[in-house]
């Protein structure tokens, strides 16, 4: 029996349910296994938000970046 989903608070949460995307890695749509992994998703996506937030880049070094990575 697998365990009830719940919002991912802490670190320890967090590593348990990446080990299960890993597990359920490559399941089928519209499957219990998939929807599961599909909600495991959702819930690691808000978790990494709050806790690993990623800022904007700047416009003008992204668009640098970008002249520089045609370049190459």
């Amino acid at each position: 029996m697998t365990a009830e989903l719940k919002r991912i608070r802490t670190r320890a949460d967090y590593d348990a349910a990446l080990a299960e995307v890993e597990r359920l890695w490559g399941a089928k749509s519209d499957t219990p296994e998939g929807d599961r992994l599909e909600l495991l998703a959702t819930l690691i996506d808000a978790y990494e938000a709050k806790h690993y937030p990623m800022d904007r880049p700047d416009p003008i070094e992204a668009i640098r970046f970008r002249m520089q990575s045609q370049d190459s």
